[in-house]
């Protein structure tokens, strides 16, 4: 097991933190693009998948749920997301992006080039391992197998 101060652990961790600076400064500009900042180009990108509890988007984005109220209050302000009861707990508020929030959202995906670019210049194996390393390191399941192709 390779320590925590080995030079190759630390290269990897600088190099880490180099690809994840990169991505906030690309994902703060396109976010700018759509008049909108990096907090709420998150909460909207969650919105978009599916409507969430405030408090669960709190927990999700680490901030406190007063940070998640000011954030969807601008972004209904805007038309781009909504609160509305939740029909199993009607005591639950849920945020939801509203068609114009998630067509901005998808916008804003699609204009995030930083990870596209570097990626393209590896092969589908090696984009497999990565993804595959990554997921061992934080933990995650292992991706479903692909459907067999007749």
């Amino acid at each position: 097991m390779a320590s925590r101060s080995d030079p190759l652990t630390l290269e990897v961790v600088d190099l880490i933190a180099t690809v994840v600076a990169r991505y906030h400064e690309e994902y703060e500009d396109a976010a700018s693009q759509h008049r909108l900042t990096g907090a709420q180009a998150r909460v909207l990108a969650l919105l978009s998948r599916e409507p969430i509890p405030m408090r669960r988007i709190a927990q999700l984005l680490k901030c406190e749920p007063s940070n998640v109220t000011g954030i969807v209050d601008r972004l209904e302000v805007r038309g781009l997301a909504e609160r509305r009861p939740d029909p199993t707990d009607r005591r639950i508020k849920l945020a939801a992006a509203t068609a114009e929030g998630r067509e901005t959202a998808q916008r804003l995906r699609g204009s995030l080039n930083f990870a596209k670019e570097p990626l393209a210049g590896l092969t589908e194996e090696q984009r497999t391992v990565l993804r595959d390393l990554l997921r061992r390191m934080l933990n995650l399941p292992d991706p479903p197998d692909p459907p067999d192709l007749p």
